[in-house]
């Protein structure tokens, strides 16, 4: 399979977003963000999403013109409207402002709201390990998961992701979305044909399935059955109430291309170590525990692996298959 660079696939990318109608910031935002995914093997989040994201631009379930903008604050709390178009420079703009927040009031919580799909949550947390601060992220998705007790999809899979800087390592760095897996894979494994475990989804009517189609059009099934359920509820009252955002129920799939306006929340939640415990025992408290962790050889620290790939990505290239390279290429030449 052909092989990119970084900086190559970033260019494509933000050609073919550019194409389909996204402003240049738009584009570039949104190909920073699915670039950092390929890197570290999260091909679910990367530039396979952008045919979406090309046919939601032109069929206007997204914005290509649309600029965030702070719609409402006050001291440590702001509104970023996302103004319907993709999120990825809204949340840029988020994150930005909870960085700027959190040193001075102590803690931040930033969120948006008029959204579209975020990608990998943790990439969003990236500059605020990179202040020193301790970031999480939140966000929410079109219907996916049923309640605990039920059988219509009413939640996304609503991922959360946090960052702990550390003072003489890369931060640490957790993401997890709160269905048994992604969504995104049940999509690859639909592209490419194959089926999926049994444990991911179930089909529209409820049963266990291994067809990953059946399960992009039932329901995935909650991590750690009703306690995922019920964690997805909290994201979801996080990025809806407190934004005025669309519940996932709300909003039409993210693999069709039309429908309406997905409208999603996102949040992010930071925290600067200095205004608590301090420095000096922030980093003694989190080396002592990743210390202790680590003494058994087993263990490997959350985001070691993701980084490890990134490596290799900026070294040898991102590996695409010719069709999905063909498409951007011509979704880029439209």
């Amino acid at each position: 399979m052909p092989r990119l660079t970084p900086e190559a696939l970033h260019t494509l990318a933000a050609r073919t977003l550019s194409a389909a109608g996204a402003s240049t910031e738009m584009a570039a935002a949104t190909a920073r963000a699915l670039v950092y995914a390929d890197m570290r093997g999260l091909a679910s989040h990367g530039v396979q999403r952008i045919p979406q994201y090309a046919a939601h631009l032109r069929n206007g379930r997204a914005d290509g013109a649309a600029k965030p903008r702070i719609a409402n604050a006050r001291g440590g709390a702001v509104l970023i409207d996302a103004g319907f178009g993709l999120a990825y420079a809204a949340c840029a703009l988020a994150v930005q402002e909870a960085v700027q927040r959190a040193r001075e009031f102590g803690v931040s919580y930033a969120a948006v709201c008029n959204s579209h799909h975020f990608g990998v949550a943790a990439y969003h947390l990236e500059p605020v390990g990179a202040a020193g601060l301790v970031g999480l992220a939140f966000g929410n998705s079109p219907a996916a998961m049923p309640a605990a007790g039920g059988k219509r999809p009413l939640f996304g899979t609503n991922p959360i992701a946090a960052i702990f800087p550390r003072a003489r390592a890369a931060p640490l760095v957790i993401d997890l979305s709160l269905s048994e897996v992604a969504r995104g894979r049940l999509m690859v494994a639909a592209k490419e044909g194959r089926p999926i475990p049994l444990g991911w989804a179930l089909d529209k009517d409820g049963r266990p399935t291994t067809d990953p189609k059946a399960g992009l059009a039932g329901s995935m099934l909650a991590l750690g059955g009703s306690k995922g359920a019920v964690l997805a509820l909290v994201v979801e009252l996080l990025v809806t109430a407190l934004t005025g955002s669309a519940v996932g129920f709300e909003a039409s799939s993210f693999f069709v291309d039309e429908g309406n306006r997905p409208r999603l929340g996102q949040a992010f939640l930071v925290v600067d170590p200095d205004a608590l415990s301090g420095r000096a025992t922030y980093d003694e408290r989190i080396e002592t525990l990743l210390a202790a962790m680590t003494a058994d050889p087993d263990v490997r620290l959350p985001g070691e692996r993701r980084r490890a790939l990134a490596a290799a990505a900026a070294r040898d290239g991102i590996e695409l298959s010719a069709a999905l390279l063909e498409q951007l290429r011509a979704l880029a030449a439209r």
